[in-house]
């Protein structure tokens, strides 16, 4: 299972929202590369970036620090936050980022999402499906659809999407343990029978989605938990910038399972 820190981007600082209030937000460092740079150091491989200001403002904001962390690293980006066009994409790419996860555009605009899967390839799309109270949530969580969850993503999946990152808002910077019970819904979703059918054991099917859990990590039983699910990936943000992780664990993580 891969191990993704994540930094989240608000005028230029790395910082942390609590369930995605704007308003409940804490600055840990005014350089994100820096504290990429400390990831690398530990044995970190993949980085999970976040433009907040870019989600709020329905436009990709921070490529300038994207850039900056791809080009001064090796850490493989994921990138999110503001991506709603053509232009938006390229940009991304341009800027360094290895894979792009669209959420709100998947919901408006479709299309455009099943247009950028074919054009670049579903290694390079991550679906950014965000949960509150089992709808899906959009515009950097601040406003909420009719969608259930599940079947957005089994919607999705049968359109190509291979990449999932998946948060329960209420867990995320909560510390309080991943919603395990969503995460093994979702790595059971049988993708042939109808979109309101999803069967609880993959015993009858083969399920090809690539999970990243997100949200609520606290402990590195968190961890071991995810992995023995199977999800592809689990992305840290809080347990790390609170000590509840420390960067020494995640490096024997990374070199022992």
């Amino acid at each position: 299972m891969r191990i993704i820190p994540a930094i989240d981007i608000i005028d230029g600082k790395c910082v942390r929202l609590t369930q995605g209030d704007y308003q409940q937000k804490t600055i840990y460092s005014k350089s994100p590369l820096d504290v990429a740079k400390k990831f690398e150091d530990h044995g970190i491989e993949y980085l999970h970036l976040v433009d907040l200001d870019g989600a709020k403002q329905s436009r990709v904001v921070n490529y300038d620090i994207l850039e900056k962390i791809a080009s001064k690293t090796s850490l493989r980006i994921d990138y999110g936050g503001g991506i709603r066009s053509e232009e938006d994409v390229k940009t991304v790419l341009e800027s360094g980022a290895r894979q792009l996860t669209v959420g709100s555009v998947a919901v408006k605009n479709p299309k455009d999402v099943e247009r950028w899967l074919k054009i670049y390839g579903s290694d390079r799309i991550i679906l950014g499906a965000d949960a509150k109270d089992g709808k899906i949530a959009t515009h950097g969580w601040q406003k909420s659809s009719e969608l259930d969850a599940l079947d957005f993503i089994k919607s999705w999946l049968k359109k190509g999407i291979e990449y999932v990152i998946c948060t329960d808002i209420s867990k995320d910077g909560m510390l309080a343990g991943p919603s395990t019970e969503l995460y093994s819904k979702i790595l059971n979703i049988d993708t042939t029978a109808p979109a309101e059918s999803i069967i609880p054991s993959a015993d009858d099917f083969e399920n090809n989605i690539q999970l990243i859990a997100s949200g609520g990590v606290t402990g590195m039983n968190d961890l071991h938990e995810l992995k023995e699910m199977g999800c592809e990936g689990a992305i840290i943000g809080k347990a790390i910038y609170e000590g509840t992780i420390t960067l020494k664990e995640l490096r024997k993580f990374i070199e022992t399972t």
